[in-house]
């Protein structure tokens, strides 16, 4: 991977960290039974993952869900009260900060104001004892990496903050982690340079093939950019997996509320079977729900419009509002107050009745 950018090593890192001529172990990096409290507060509760080798992982979740302090602890600046990390199958747990092959990029950027690009990205190597020549050539390198070239002698307030992001990251990137851990490093961005990161962001993890993991409570960056997302609520993992399951396949309230929009029903099931009473009138799901009453989620843009009365999980609906939005219409409909997402129309009107289809594949029952 580093061969390719010219970022060549004297030996495989994983080999020199997990000893010579041991298996690459799978998962990469495992987080095991991970507890820590401030006090009374419970920051995290038996946090458990796993990320293999050369992927791009998220941990995503509101303020306060305990996501910052996970990466602080795998980062060394904190320690847990219980469980252990696992890093290329060696423990972490009696190694400093500075001796981790790990290096955090944050959201403030934490460039020295009186260093050049060039200084700031060289510092790191420079407090490790690295050769002027080797020095030189490592910084060269990370320099073309994040195309920074023409900025090697400015200071960072002559910097934009995309720029800025990327000296960062260079600066990082430079010392070879074996794992890089992204604390928000997008936030402070506009929404359109935001956005530009993203895409940048992914495609150098995809050409590195260093194990990235990035702390955000901004959905859409991490659906975005991660391979796969740990969706962290009150200090507890809610759900894992791609951006496409948690997405598609919500198992809570919280997930399916906090990861898009959600229209949540309230259902009772009808016997043992697949047909469930709800408010909306009876609905058929792909399987029977694993409660007598519970709550369904579905996507807006699942609900689908129809000419017609559909053969079964159809209703008349009334548009109380909708939202044109460009590119889609947000509509919302009685009854259940139900929002859909629809095609752009300048046809739809207040009061106007639509006939909706909800398709059982996408009638999630949700268990919590």
């Amino acid at each position: 991977m580093w061969r390719k950018l010219g970022l060549s090593r004297a030996a495989d890192p994983l080999a020199a960290w997990a000893g010579a001529g041991a298996a690459d172990p799978d998962p990469f990096l495992s987080v095991e039974g991970l507890s820590k409290s401030f006090g009374p507060v419970r920051a995290l509760e038996h946090i458990s993952l796993e990320v293999p080798r050369g992927e791009f992982a998220a941990l995503l979740g509101p303020s306060g869900c305990g996501k910052t302090t996970l990466l602080r602890i795998l980062a060394g600046l904190e320690s847990p009260d219980q469980g252990q990390v696992l890093l290329g199958g060696r423990s972490l747990h009696t190694l400093p900060a500075h001796h981790r092959p790990i290096n955090t990029v944050f959201q403030s950027y934490a460039l020295f104001p009186h260093l050049t690009v060039y200084e700031n990205i060289a510092f790191g190597l420079r407090a490790r004892g690295l050769p002027d020549h080797a020095l030189r050539d490592r910084v060269a390198r990370g320099l073309t990496l994040v195309h920074l070239e023409e900025q090697t002698g400015r200071l960072p307030h002559q910097l934009s903050g995309g720029q800025k992001q990327r000296v960062a990251l260079a600066r990082a990137l430079v010392n070879e982690p074996l794992l890089l851990l992204l604390d928000e490093p997008l936030s402070a961005l506009d929404a359109r340079l935001r956005a530009e990161m993203q895409l940048e962001l992914r495609q150098l993890q995809k050409r590195l093939g260093t194990t990235f993991l990035l702390v955000t409570h901004d959905q859409a960056e991490a659906m975005s950019v991660a391979d796969r997302i740990f969706v962290m609520e009150e200090g507890r993992i809610a759900q894992s997996g791609t951006p496409a399951e948690v997405y598609e396949k919500p198992r809570t309230r919280f997930v399916a509320q906090f990861l898009g929009s959600a229209n949540l029903i309230e259902a009772r099931r009808q016997g043992q079977g697949q047909v469930v009473d709800t408010a909306l009138g009876p609905l058929t799901l792909r399987q029977a729900p694993p409660w007598n009453a519970g709550t369904l989620s579905i996507r807006p843009e699942r609900i689908q419009i129809c000419p017609q009365a559909p053969a079964f999980n159809g209703l008349a609906a009334t548009v109380c509002d909708w939202v044109y939005r460009g590119d889609h219409c947000e509509v919302v409909v009685e009854p259940g107050s139900l929002r859909l997402r629809t095609a752009s129309s300048p046809l739809l009107q207040r009061g106007q009745t639509l006939w909706l289809h909800l398709p059982p594949e996408h009638l999630e029952a949700l268990h919590g």
